[in-house]
């Protein structure tokens, strides 16, 4: 049942600090925790040369650089190893963009495949590597885990340099450098980045070099074209940073933010054939694109390359020059898009067969040997948007072995949630997951079969444990959760007659929205309702509309509405209803209007 409260309204004093922004403006950046001008400034316009930190402040930086252009004099062969999802896709396309700016060719990206291959680097791809001749290899957005396969390497006479943003565990691989800014060496100034991030800062870094032809010698470059690259060009580079920054769900503050902010605005400039089509094909406006678009347009369909067929066929989107192969690749994205939104459409059936029995346990644990441990994650999200808790579910791979990806309802970490059930047993023989890792609101988990049957006891018993350990949280914090119910905190109380364009204007100089930027909620009390309909496949969708003292309509839309939604709340013409809600412009059908995406109803 969610319930909500308003938050703490500024004091003068605060809001002196502020002095030169609306009100609304001033009360929307106090809550984000930006109470003076240099700060709003910052915040409502990233610079990109100023409020970038120099990528040579990254621990190994130097050192990785000089390996990679020692390896382009010697024109060694380099293997660009990325991830299959929608953060080491794009970083490595980054990568790529680089070397064929310096015209080096002596190269290739290698994109594991998920249910062949697994996570992260694998000893079978690096034997194969160095029988091919390779003698460096570059991760993207892994191999900070992978002790075992960088011995494999070392040994083989292959330099590995990892580039990742994963929280390093106790034992870290002997690389030839690291760059991620969660080691305890390391003094980066930001430590967020996602892995895409992380490359771009490795170009960045590889440019500033290139092009400082007078510091190395003429032998370090070897034949390689010696054209400096133009200032700024890395700026071209900035649509996938951005894309991964957006589609990783990491915090968009600080530098992840000017990332995510410039990211859009090349992305509505870009160039690329692939990503062109593919909003063809979506129906993406370039002008009115939006972190949006990138989390339910591109990072689905690159997403779904991996988790239903070939991930290299992403990459080959995002890096494409040719307008045919562009669209041949936009095709089968969007072939294995509506396979992916089948088979999560019969996993929900049947989750929603099981919950039908429901126990009200604390956390949902389902999962069937028929799932595909690719697909598992994009179920839990939706059981938990259905059912406000914490959801674990499985599946079994080709191997046999059982596999799961888990999300929070928010309330809970789930590394904590995980690592603390992990070794509260006594009969686990070494823990209760084979292995499991990830972040607070997003992981993945593997478990023995013998051991899948307590799995949700003992993660409803932990849950409850950390629940009750929790500090008491201030009025102001992102979000408030208390037991029982999910209460969402509301930014301000207006109007109906504030719904324009005015509002819409100032709440989007904040954008883009994200994880530790939320839209802002807005609350209108006492509205009549003056009609109401349904829309979409089923019906799905609720649409109800209000008049403004001009007797203006002005509409609001609840995807996807149920009981889970808004309760018992009557919805009839003429009732009056308490509303929370954010403001949206919708595109659909090309026509520009403002609305209100309903949060709650009471």
């Amino acid at each position: 049942m969610q319930s909500w409260s308003l938050r703490k309204i500024p004091n003068k004093d605060e809001e002196n600090r502020l002095s030169s922004h609306s009100d609304l403006m001033r009360h929307l950046l106090f809550h984000r925790g930006i109470t003076d001008e240099e700060q709003a400034k910052r915040f409502l316009n990233p610079d990109f040369d100023v409020d970038l930190h120099d990528p040579f402040l990254i621990f190994n930086m130097r050192r990785a650089v000089d390996r990679i252009l020692l390896a382009i004099s010697a024109n060694e062969k380099i293997i660009i190893y990325g991830d299959y999802d929608c953060d080491g896709i794009p970083g490595s396309v980054i990568l790529h963009d680089f070397f064929k700016k310096i015209k080096y060719d002596n190269f290739e990206v290698y994109i594991p495949h998920r249910h062949r291959e697994g996570y992260g680097l694998n000893v079978h791809a690096v034997e194969r590597f160095a029988q091919d001749g390779v003698r460096l290899l570059i991760t993207v957005d892994n191999g900070i885990a992978n002790v075992a396969e960088v011995d494999r390497a070392n040994e083989l006479g292959i330099n590995v340099i990892i580039t990742d943003h994963h929280l390093p565990q106790e034992s870290v691989p002997k690389a030839f450098a690291i760059l991620n800014s969660k080691q305890a060496e390391d003094s980066y100034p930001y430590d967020m980045l996602c892995g895409a991030g992380v490359a771009f800062k490795l170009v960045q870094a590889l440019i500033q070099q290139w092009n400082k032809s007078e510091d190395s010698p003429s032998t370090l470059l070897g034949t390689a074209c010696r054209t400096k690259i133009p200032a700024g060009w890395e700026k071209w580079l900035l649509d996938l940073a951005g894309i991964s920054t957006i589609a990783d769900m990491v915090p968009l503050t600080g530098e992840n933010r000017v990332l995510a902010y410039y990211g859009l605005k090349v992305l509505r400039r870009t160039p690329r054939p692939g990503l062109l089509k593919l909003f063809r094909r979506a129906g993406v406006r370039l002008d009115s694109l939006s972190e949006e678009d990138v989390g339910f347009t591109i990072a689905p369909r690159i997403n779904a390359a991996s988790r239903m067929g070939e991930p290299i066929k992403g990459f080959e989107m995002l890096s494409a020059t040719d307008e045919v192969d562009a669209g041949l690749r936009v095709d089968y994205l969007e072939e294995k898009n509506g396979e992916r939104k089948k088979v999560v459409a019969k996993m929900m059936v049947e989750v929603d067969k099981i919950m039908a029995k429901d126990n009200g346990s604390a956390v949902i644990v389902v999962g069937h040997e028929s799932w595909a441990p690719g697909v598992v994650g994009l179920a839990a999200s939706k059981i938990v948007e259905k059912y406000d808790r914490p959801a674990f579910v499985w599946g079994q791979n080709e191997a046999g072995e059982i596999k799961g990806s888990c999300r929070s309802d928010g309330r809970v970490n789930l590394v904590d949630l995980m690592v603390t059930a992990n070794v509260s047993g006594q009969d686990d023989n070494g823990g209760l997951f084979s292995a499991m890792g990830g972040h607070a609101l997003a992981g993945g988990f593997s478990i023995t079969r013998d051991k899948l049957e307590r799995l949700g006891e003992r993660l409803s018993a932990t849950y409850a444990k950390l629940l009750k350990s929790l500090p008491c949280r201030q009025a102001g914090d992102p979000d408030i959760f208390e037991r029982g119910s999910r209460q969402i905190l509301v930014d301000k109380e207006i109007t109906i007659d504030d719904v324009n364009e005015g509002i819409y204007k100032t709440v989007e100089k904040l954008a883009p929205f994200g994880v530790e930027n939320h839209r802002p909620i807005f609350l209108i009390s006492s509205l009549e309702i003056y009609r109401i309909s349904f829309f979409g496949v089923g019906n799905s969708h609720l649409k109800l509309e209000f008049k403004n003292s001009h007797e203006d309509v002005i509409p609001a839309i609840a995807f996807y509405y149920g009981e889970k939604d808004f309760g018992s709340v009557q919805l009839k013409v003429g009732n009056k209803v308490d509303i929370i809600f954010t403001f949206e412009s919708s595109t659909f059908g090309w026509k520009n209007e403002l609305r209100m995406r309903i949060v709650g109803i009471k």
